[in-house]
């Protein structure tokens, strides 16, 4: 196939060639003079299965004819060898090194604060493989200068990595990355002695793994050995070569720096790399991308060099700049972009390292019925059984919630392998139903039990039998082997997902390509667990995660033949005529290089590891080559959810390279670039223009039928009448009542409730001569109990305790106080009295009233929050204004018509002092008039039910606001009044 020759051969395609094309093409021309049966003895190493794929199918676009034997570079390290076991599984070893993570957290519990030990090891694990791929011995974290000069946390994390050598062994089961380097190793030392006469090839590849570079130097070397490499860019000058590796630390986040440590380690000039048959799509656009991408050393050759770019309108005539004001705004623009393409048949690719704008365009692709061929597919573990088994692992060993009880319930494959599974979506919303009106807030077999027999249905009973059975095994102890919890977690798994009398092989759960994937890392899990050590419930629900986090699920089936989603790797293998760049915007592409837990990078440096640049220049190879394309568009967005963003550093240098061109009108290019985008930008904002626009709601003042208002009101909700009567209409008339959150808090209202049951009980269980210290142990006392009872929040339970225990002595010396003045005889029991039209009663549940030895009444309201001012209760706050109306008029049986003396609030939180409400006969007969008016005035039909009429703060929403719409009108309109009903 190749002359013969002394010197290795190195051969690369231009950004923005056809890779797998070129090179069969290049191949096939080289083979032409050679007999059929020759090109099956060459062999070609591949860098992904992609790139496998295309150039097969490439192949098959020649004719028929014998291929070459075409293998994957990582296919290496599976190959047997002499001496050499099969490599550990990568999960054992994760297991193996989350057990002496584990341990350094236990010793050292500030090491990495917040990390779990299996993330922990993944990070270890991804830097064993590192130092094995690049052929440092744990010998260089001997060196005693390391760690000079670094912080203590860096001194400690070398002493662990040091512990964790004996994997590095000689006699040590290899791990995949340390057997690829062992192969590569043995096979260049076969090859040194004895080379093959077949010619090898390796193609795709940039080497930026250190096994794979050095099995690119023994191939280059071989006598027909060639390596084919991706986006060259062969407008570099020497010059900037060399700038590469002529600093202090190398320029590893330069696109083309891989190639330079390539011919570095074959003693070869970076011009050796010969160009291999297949030309550029636009080689004047390579020219300014070349000139844009030039490391900062020699960037001042951007005025010497720009000139000869000649006129760069004709440069960037395809291509295009979309500047999205927000990243919905950019994925619709690409969107539509991607539709175009599918129209008009062109082959078109979207290029992007944000999962989430690439979810986004395809969501958006969805309304068109385009399903694009996603490479990265989607993480198994937002697939449905990745979602299912992570909440069933979140529930091990933590206190059931409802809301945690829920979400389970309401998943689409909770009870698939049961022939109730429509009763239990319908015993599923009744739950619901249930649990936010009345709790509890963390259910329990029997509270199920008990809903459902008061349901009397035989089916809803066996569900809840159902639900407490598995409950009961979620509290499986603390620490217990790895392989327990797998086992534990399985057939829990397994039950829930068949449901009431069913079968788990008859669910949904291991069904589909995501449940055959997820069912494939159970199956691997259960077989390693064994080296997994003990486990607690949480670390347990940390692994399940991380495991699911790793795996995918493609969808090829349905999927568009024209638009593709591709990551960034994936750019090298390009065939497409339209490539779209999204998602330019620094920490996005490029990303922010991940934080390094174990070693700084002076330790990399001086141990010859990987710097953190070198993601970067891999990504900018990706973008290089992947902006050589026949048609290109470079997307971002200005704003991202919180604040603006940056553009990334190559778009930034690209457009300030034109910019800084006004010669070659340099300007007027990029203006049309960002036209283009822009016209892109306008069809997506047309998109989402809704077709029809409605006025803003006006503020509601509904006006109901005067038979259908309500003819009975509590003491509170006259309160809300004059606040906020539209509350009222939604809450008597349209009988709308608002659900508790469905995640309980401990909350202000449940506080007030148990306050007032701890003072009610604390009152009637006075003995007789009860000294003030025996009354505030009993109160104590009494409080710990029914906080035990009442409230399921232990942190609740004992900040609640301990803000009484700040107020009880006061208290207590107030109660003797009151005991010596009467004595209780109303207790939050209810009475009413009728409002002299008849058509109207006013009902109330006082807190207290005590009968004064004078036969009069004292009336005591308890306040956990901050009694109203005397503003406050002048214009809103009646009720204890009201309550001593009632009394006055018999409202009350248990004390009849009675003089009232006065009323006090009683401050139960802050510093636990009394407030007396300003009351006399001429308040109370005010008061009480004022009320015959107020129910007078809505006993009218043209008296309506304004929204928000006079609410505390304006901030504060209510319960109804969403439905009279606060939002689209503002405090300062005036309400709309409607007839209804």
């Amino acid at each position: 196939m190749f002359e013969p020759s002394a010197a290795p051969r190195l051969f690369g395609l231009p950004p923005g060639a056809d890779f797998p094309a070129a090179l069969v093409s290049g191949l096939v021309a080289k083979m032409a003079d050679q007999p059929p049966a020759a090109m099956a003895r060459v062999t070609l190493y591949l860098n992904t299965g992609r790139m496998q794929r295309r150039v097969r199918a490439e192949f098959d676009r020649h004719g028929a004819r014998f291929l070459p034997r075409l293998r994957l570079v990582t296919d290496l390290g599976r190959d047997p060898l002499a001496g050499l076991p099969p490599p550990v599984p990568a999960l054992r070893r994760r297991l193996e090194l989350a057990q002496l993570v584990a341990g350094l957290l236990a010793r050292q519990p500030d090491f990495a604060s917040g990390t779990a030990a299996i993330d922990l090891a993944d990070s270890l694990a991804r830097l064993m493989a590192e130092m094995q791929g690049e052929g440092v011995a744990p010998a260089a974290l001997e060196a005693p200068d390391l760690a000079e000069n670094h912080a203590a946390h860096w001194e400690r994390s070398l002493a662990f990595i040091r512990i964790v050598a004996r994997y590095f062994a000689d006699d040590a089961v290899p791990d995949a990355e340390a057997r690829q380097r062992r192969i590569v190793e043995a096979l260049a030392e076969r090859w040194a002695k004895a080379p093959p006469e077949d010619p090898v090839l390796i193609a795709g590849s940039t080497g930026s793994r250190g096994a794979t570079l050095a099995l690119m130097a023994a191939v280059a070397r071989l006598p027909q050995g060639a390596v084919v490499l991706p986006g060259v860019d062969f407008d570099m000058t020497d010059a900037a070569w060399n700038s590469l590796s002529s600093g202090r630390i190398p320029a590893e986040d330069h696109p083309q720096y891989r190639f330079l440590k390539l011919v570095e380690t074959l003693g070869l000039p970076a011009d050796a790399i010969r160009s291999w048959p297949g030309a550029a799509p636009d080689p004047a656009r390579n020219r300014l991308i070349s000139l844009a991408l030039r490391p900062a050393p020699v960037t001042d050759q951007w005025m010497a060099e720009g000139a000869n770019l000649g006129p760069l309108a004709p440069t960037v005539e395809r291509l295009s700049l979309i500047e999205a004001p927000s990243p919905r705004a950019e994925a619709v623009a690409i969107a539509l972009r991607l539709r175009r393409a599918a129209e008009e048949g062109q082959r078109a690719a979207l290029i992007s390292p944000d999962r989430m704008l690439t979810r986004r365009v395809a969501a958006a692709l969805d309304r068109w019925g385009i399903l694009p061929d996603d490479s990265a597919g989607q993480p198994l573990a937002q697939s449905a059984p990745g979602r299912f088994l992570r909440h069933v692992a979140g529930l091990l060993g933590r206190r059931l919630s409802a809301e945690a009880l829920l979400i389970l319930l309401k998943h689409p494959l909770t009870a698939t392998g049961s022939h109730l599974r429509g009763d239990h979506l319908r015993f599923t919303r009744d739950l619901e139903l249930k649990l936010r009106r009345s709790g509890p807030p963390f259910p329990e077999g029997a509270d199920l039990r008990s809903w459902a027999k008061a349901r009397g249905e035989a089916e809803r009973i066996a569900w809840a039998d159902w639900i407490g059975g598995w409950i009961a095994e979620l509290d499986a102890g603390k620490k217990r082997p790895l392989s327990a919890w797998t086992e534990t977690f399985l057939a829990l798994a397994g039950k829930i997902a068949a449901g009431p009398g069913g079968n788990s092989d008859d669910s949904e759960l291991w069904r589909e390509e995501a449940g055959r994937v997820a069912l494939a890392a159970m199956e691997e899990l259960r077989r390693e667990a064994g080296h997994g050590g003990d486990y607690g419930p949480a670390d347990f629900a940390d692994l399940i995660t991380a495991l699911l986090g790793q795996g995918t699920v493609r969808r090829t089936e349905g999927a568009h033949p024209l638009i593709a989603i591709w990551g960034t790797l994936e750019a090298r293998v390009q065939g497409a005529d339209l490539v779209i760049l999204a998602g330019l915007n620094e920490g996005i592409w490029p990303a922010l290089p991940a934080p390094d837990p174990w070693l700084s990078r002076q330790m990399r440096l001086k141990t010859g590891l990987l710097l953190p640049e070198r993601q970067v220049g891999l990504s900018a190879h990706d973008f290089q080559q992947a902006a050589g394309a026949p048609e290109v568009i470079l997307s971002r967005a200005v704003r991202d959810d919180e604040a603006e963003t940056v553009p990334s550093r190559w778009l930034a240098r690209l457009t300030n390279l034109l910019d800084g061109l006004p010669a070659q009108d340099g300007k007027e290019a990029l203006a049309a670039m960002r036209a283009r985008g822009a016209g892109w930008l306008d069809l997506a904002a047309a998109l989402e223009a809704p077709e029809v626009t409605t006025d803003p709601a006006r503020r509601p003042a509904p006006r109901p039928p005067v038979a259908d208002r309500p003819r009975e009101l509590a003491v509170t909700g006259i309160r809300t009448l004059i606040r906020d009567p539209y509350a009222i209409y939604a809450r008597y008339m349209l009988r709308l009542k608002p659900l508790d959150p469905l995640r309980a808090t401990p909350d202000a209202r449940q506080r007030g409730q148990v306050l007032h049951r701890i003072v009610e009980e604390f009152i009637r269980g006075r003995p007789e001569g009860e000294s003030e210290a025996a009354a505030r142990d009993r109160l104590m006392t009494l409080a710990e109990t029914i906080l035990g009872e009442e409230i399921p929040w232990p942190s609740a339970q004992r900040i609640w305790l301990a803000k009484l225990g700040r107020v009880a002595d006061s208290f207590v010396a107030a109660e003797a106080r009151r005991e010596a003045r009467g004595a209780p005889v109303i207790l939050e029991k209810k009475g009413s009295v009728p409002l002299e039209s008849g058509h109207f009663t006013l009902v109330a549940k006082p807190d207290r009233i005590d009968l004064l030895d004078d036969g009069r009444v004292h009336i005591y309201d308890y306040k956990t929050g901050r009694p109203p001012s005397d503003k406050q209760e002048e214009a809103f706050e009646k009720q204890l204004l009201l309550e001593a109306g009632m009394a006055e008029r018999g409202g009350f049986a248990d004390l009849g018509p009675r003089a009232v003396e006065g009323a006090t609030y009683i401050w139960l939180g802050g510093d636990g002092s009394e407030k007396p409400s300003k009351i006399d006969d001429a308040v109370i007969a005010r008061t009480w008039a004022e009320l015959e008016r107020l129910i007078a005035a809505y006993r009218r039909r043209e008296t309506g039910y304004a929204s928000r009429r006079a609410v505390f703060e304006a901030r504060r929403d209510g319960d109804y606001d969403h439905l009279a719409r606060f939002g689209e009108w503002e405090m300062g309109d005036g309400p709309e009044p409607e007839d209804v009903g």
